[in-house]
């Protein structure tokens, strides 16, 4: 089963400091609440990240390590990304456009899970996981 959702909002941010954050494969990485750890392999254009994550799933007993990669980039517009994992694939695509006093930030997400469950908890975890987005925003902006 696929499961497909769209989210977004609006910061007080410039759309280059959202784009310095979106843009940057280990900073999307941090921001996930369920990734443990991740590794950054250097390659073409754009760096492979694989992501450790730790899925509180009943048939997920360890870490899984989910292979991501850009696959589009549009400065400082558009970001897509994919990965993939023994236990799901996912994509993901961040849309950036200024607004009168920052950005507004549309995230779409689509996970197709390989065993029960995965599509469940991302589900139930996506808000989460984008207030902690929107929270990283935020505060890039105030160290900037």
């Amino acid at each position: 089963m696929t499961v497909e959702v769209e989210r977004s909002f609006d910061v007080d941010v410039p759309i280059e400091v959202v784009w310095e954050l979106l843009s940057d494969e280990e900073i999307r990485a941090e921001t996930i609440g369920v990734v443990e750890s991740y590794d950054t392999r250097p390659g073409g254009q754009h760096n492979e990240v694989v992501w450790n994550l730790s899925l509180p799933i009943p048939v997920i007993s360890s870490t899984v390590a989910v292979k991501t990669r850009d696959v589009e980039r549009q400065a400082p517009n558009y970001v897509k990304f994919a990965g993939t994992s023994k236990v799901m694939t996912v994509t993901g695509e961040h849309e950036l456009s200024e607004t009168e006093t920052g950005c507004h930030v549309v995230n779409r997400f689509m996970v197709d899970g390989k065993v029960p469950g995965v599509e469940r908890f991302f589900e139930r975890n996506i808000d989460t996981e984008m207030d902690n987005f929107r929270k990283a925003i935020v505060a890039s902006a105030e160290d900037a």
